[in-house]
């Protein structure tokens, strides 16, 4: 039986997420109650604006049961907003930001700038294969910080940012500062996918 992996659907690109997982033959669910979160093995949170998506995290009554499928394990993947919602930490956050500090890191936000900042750009990630990933930028974070048990998958290469922490795996939990649901390039999806499986077959193994 294919995983079934939820989306968070209550901001941003969510639909495009959807495509990218069914196009890889997992079950998907669009996630904006409890009960269709009790049906996920994993979740992805897409970008958006990461302070509105903490305030509706916790309108519907979701923060607190997905902080607690986070540290019982659940894969997870977030991408941009996403990357923020994950981290530890925050800077240039407000005083109402909410995280689900699902990865030891501190992400800066809106790092490389405004709206009209947004950017395309080759980016190198481990583990998916020689040819760069065609990153899409969109006020996206980086990361200033990454724990001792985070993995940095990719990072920006040449430029002003030469050097930036942009995509972060931590146990079954990983995230991107790009939108790679945008590009028609599954591989980012695919490694999320394998990740799932693994973490599940992992879990049967224990039983």
């Amino acid at each position: 039986m294919p995983p079934t992996i939820g989306v968070l659907a209550l901001q941003g690109d969510v639909a495009d997420h959807l495509a990218a997982l069914e196009s890889l033959s997992v079950s998907t669910v669009s996630v904006r109650r409890r009960a269709e979160l009790d049906r996920a093995d994993a979740i992805v949170i897409p970008g958006g604006e990461s302070t509105t998506i903490g305030k509706l995290l916790q309108s519907f009554g979701l923060m607190d049961p997905l902080r607690d499928r986070l540290a019982d394990g659940m894969p997870a993947y977030g991408s941009c907003a996403g990357m923020i919602m994950l981290a530890a930490e925050v800077l240039d956050g407000g005083d109402d930001q909410r995280l689900l500090s699902a990865i030891d890191m501190t992400v800066r936000r809106n790092a490389f700038g405004r709206q009209v900042d947004s950017f395309e750009h080759d980016v190198v990630l481990e583990g998916m294969g020689d040819e760069p990933f065609r990153g899409v930028f969109i006020r996206a974070p980086w990361v200033e910080r990454a724990g001792p048990e985070v993995e940095v998958v990719g990072r920006v290469t040449g430029g002003a940012a030469d050097g930036r922490i942009v995509a972060v795996r931590a146990g079954s939990v990983m995230a991107t500062a790009f939108h790679p649901e945008i590009t028609g390039d599954a591989r980012v999806h695919r490694a999320f996918v394998e990740m799932v499986r693994d973490s599940l077959a992992g879990c049967m193994a224990t039983i």
